[in-house]
């Protein structure tokens, strides 16, 4: 049985670790480290999405911060009344309520493109922990097939039997539900994959469910 490690002290992935090491030389003033959960530990929503951004979460330490991505997903957490703010990079000032916001892999991986193993590993030894917590009623949001496979993998399901679909919802058991959203990428999101108006029905699923168990 592996050693319990903090995610902080985590070196599991010898090519992130590696990785991290060598941008925290180029970025000295860079967080370069596994990057924790963000926002309410008692949320009914949790968010998860793929790594952290080199320029983003990776530099600040707080998931979908400094970067599109999390431009694009705060301004939609605020119009919703789950951020105090619709601007990711006002540091320690930002809050969230209700929400949290976590990543399938902790650290930054090369490329933006984490391995299989390496999606897997965090998954079991953070992920499942993080997402197990939550009360009967709460709400996963996956940005993107790799975060919805590693949500399903947490809970031991079979990927097989859980197609992903933007806005479409899966039962996780235990009154947990997972609902699927492409992920608010810059490609994305400039490609029109994903609008605004995409995302806001997602919300608006969101917040149906949630009064709905409440």
């Amino acid at each position: 049985m592996s050693r319990k490690v903090a995610l902080e002290d985590c070196k599991r992935c010898r090519r992130l670790h590696n990785h991290l090491t060598k941008t925290k030389l180029k970025y000295p003033d860079y967080f370069c480290k596994p990057v924790p959960a963000f926002g309410d530990e008692m949320a009914q929503l949790v968010i998860v999405g793929l790594a952290p951004g080199l320029h983003g979460a990776n530099a600040s330490g707080i998931p979908f911060t400094g970067d599109a991505s999390g431009e694009f997903l705060f301004r939609t957490l605020f119009k919703f009344g789950y951020a105090n703010h619709p601007d990711s990079n006002i540091g320690v000032e930002l809050k969230l309520s209700n929400c949290r916001i976590t990543n399938a892999v902790k650290c930054l991986p090369p490329q933006n493109k984490p391995t299989s193993r390496e999606a897997k590993n965090c998954s079991k030894h953070f992920l499942q922990k993080e997402l197990q917590a939550l009360s009967e009623g709460s709400v996963i949001l996956a940005l993107g097939t790799l975060a919805h496979n590693e949500v399903l993998r947490s809970f031991g399901k079979t990927l097989s039997n859980f197609n992903f679909g933007h806005n479409q919802s899966h039962q996780l058991g235990n009154g947990l539900l997972l609902l699927d959203s492409y992920h608010c990428s810059r490609y994305n999101t400039q490609t029109k994959r994903l609008t605004q108006d995409m995302f806001d029905q997602v919300f608006n699923k969101i917040q149906s469910l949630l009064l709905q168990s409440n």
